[in-house]
This record gives C-alpha cells, structure tokens and sequence, in this order.
C-alpha cells in the first residue's frame, strides 16, 4: 500500500482515520530553514474539520507534534518526524460498516483487497482525515518556496454548479487569493458566496452532498520543470492529486473548455516583455510539453459529492449475502470541496520542492 511518494524530497504519511496518532515522515530535507509556527498552524486550521457548519462536526486541533528533525523551529536534520494527535473520533458510529459497505465509499473495495484485517472506523486509511499530515508538510514546503519568491494560492471555483468569477490565468490575483484564504466559502465574488451558502444550507438540511472544484495557482514557478512523457509536470501533479480522497478528475489551464475553442483561441501566443519571454493568455496552465514555461502554473481539482451521507441507499451485507438498506450514522461533511484548497496548495508545493532539489 503506497504511503510515500517523491522522487528528491520523499515523503510519508502514515496512521488512520480512527487511530490514536496520524503523522508524516520528511526525508531528503535540506536543513538550516526556521519552520513559521504560527504561519503553519493557520495553514492547517484552514483545512481542519469542524471550523465551519458547512463541513464536519468532528473537532480536531490539527496541532503538529514534532518529534525529530526540529530544534526552535530550525530544521536540523534531513529528515523531519511529526504527529498529529486524533481527539474526537467517535469508533462505534462506524460498527455496522464493518458489515454493510458505503456506497460510493473505499468499505467495499478494502475487503475485497484486505479482507477484514484492515481498521476502516472513519474511512481509515481511504479517509480524509489523512490529508491533515499531508497539508503539514506541504505547509512547510510552501514557506520554502515562498523564500524563493515561489507563491502559491487557491480558491473555490464550483460548489454545486456555482461558479465564482473568471480569472485571467496569465494574471492570477495573487494578493486577493491570500485575503480569502481563512473565509468559510474562500470565493472572490461576494453574490456567488450567498448563493453557494444558500446551496449548502439545503444539502446539509437534505442530508445529502455535493461536490465542487479547488482551483490553484502558483505564481514564480522555475521555467524547465519536467519532462516529456511519464516524467511531465502534469503527471506529478497528478499523481498527487489522485491520492486525495474523493477526488475524481484534474484539469489544467483551460483544461475541459479546450475542446470548445478552437486553436486560434487556445494558443497561448508568444510576447516579449522587457525583453523576458510570456505568452498573453494562459490557457495552458504554465505547462506545456511536460515542463513548465514560467507563466502561473493553474489547475482544477475536482471532487465528487462526499458519500458518506444521511439519506437511506441500498447496500448488502457482507456476513449474510443479502440485500440491506444502509443508514450512516455519524459526521460527515455535505461538501468535502470547501476543506481542499490548502490541500491544493499542498500538492503544488511539495511537486515544485521536489523538482528543486534535483
């Protein structure tokens, strides 16, 4: 079961959903950087359960623990050990998923691979719960690259079929990203913000879901970053991404609305600035080719409606090979899609890090 991942900076996550620790394990980190505490701390809040009513009552401090590599908050070491303590899980809310698998959830899928040995209480390993040690060293990788100039910023740019405003991709507005990084619905447009509250207000009352789409930014990106093929900066980002639960499709600059224009519109023509090289618009997200061309590195993450939902739906049970109705106790969030920008952010950084300590 792959938990790592990096080819220069190597990452690991490791615990689960219901356990009594989650953590990540930073190897191949070049020391001497002071880590911002507080910096990385208001990172981790924006994506820690129970902040919002929109999202899941479970409450989780989401305090990083660090127990090797840190001496005051310098890195000392290559590698980096922290933890992240699990409070609020509530086990015996999931006792009858043991037996009745979720539909549209990973309860089915784990049994077929690992049977009963696998601890699935909160989702396990296939939780969410799991992108909080993520976001820690992301968050660290971002403060690295901001040292370089490299920003990073995200918003939500669909709830629902609600989309925020349009952005010129070529200019990315880098500062207004950062002042609605902390608000519940992080949206530039203050109308669609009612609107997609107003959306979340009726799911969550239905008990059901919705999905949405993360859209990141990376501003200062390094041109040269990747390569043709299997090694290109999209296939990275990728690999990330899909390691995200509920995730199901990325798209890259225009990405999907490409096939709605025609090549006349979607080429991304060439312009001299100061005698630096840009294109005038940024329909291929900064990557062409595989490798990034030094324009703002743009993709869509896009995630399905949280399974996990209150309504009855039909599944079958395990033990008795039969047909039952299933009803889903405990908290779950109506839309997984407000908690993953900072999970965007993550991902971006922790890709650019790692091409930089080739």
């Amino acid at each position: 079961m792959g938990q790592s991942f990096g080819k220069n900076l190597k990452v690991t996550i490791f615990g689960s959903s219901h356990q009594e620790y989650i953590g990540v394990v930073i190897d191949n980190v070049k020391p001497g950087f002071e880590i911002d505490m507080v910096k990385l701390d208001d990172f981790m809040q924006r994506r820690a359960p129970g902040k919002s009513r929109f999202t899941t009552k479970r409450k989780e401090s989401d305090k990083a623990i660090f127990i090797s590599g840190l001496r005051e908050n310098k890195i000392i070491s290559k590698t980096i050990t922290a933890l992240i303590k699990n409070n609020n899980f509530k086990s015996k809310d999931y006792n009858n998923l043991n037996d009745i698998p979720r539909p549209s959830h990973a309860d089915y899928t784990s049994f077929i691979k690992y049977g009963k040995d696998m601890d699935m209480n909160g989702g396990g390993p296939f939780s969410g719960r799991l992108t909080a040690p993520f976001c820690l060293a992301g968050g660290i990788a971002k403060q690295i690259l901001e040292e370089k100039n490299i920003k990073i910023a995200s918003r939500i740019k669909n709830i629902g079929g609600i989309y925020d405003k349009s952005l010129d991709l070529a200019n990315p507005p880098m500062d207004e990203l950062e002042k609605i990084s902390q608000k519940e619905i992080p949206v530039l447009d203050e109308k669609k913000e009612e609107e997609i509250r107003k959306l979340l207000e009726d799911v969550r009352s239905e008990g059901d879901s919705i999905g949405g789409i993360c859209q990141v930014f990376g501003e200062n990106i390094p041109q040269g970053l990747g390569d043709p093929l299997f090694d290109s900066f999209e296939a990275k980002i990728s690999y990330l991404s899909f390691g995200i639960p509920a995730l199901r499709a990325i798209s890259f600059g225009e990405g999907l609305n490409s096939i709605n224009m025609r090549g006349s519109a979607h080429n991304d023509q060439f312009e001299l600035e100061n005698g630096k090289v840009k294109t005038r618009t940024n329909n291929a997200g900064g990557i062409v080719g595989g490798i990034t061309n030094g324009m703002p590195v743009v993709f869509d993450l896009i995630f399905k409606p949280t399974p996990s939902i209150s309504l009855k739906q039909k599944s079958f049970s395990i033990r008795e090979k039969k047909e039952k109705d299933l009803l889903i106790k405990g908290r779950h969030d109506p839309c997984l899609a407000l908690r993953t920008p900072p999970i965007g952010e993550a991902i971006l950084a922790l890709t650019v890090l790692d091409y930089l300590y080739e």
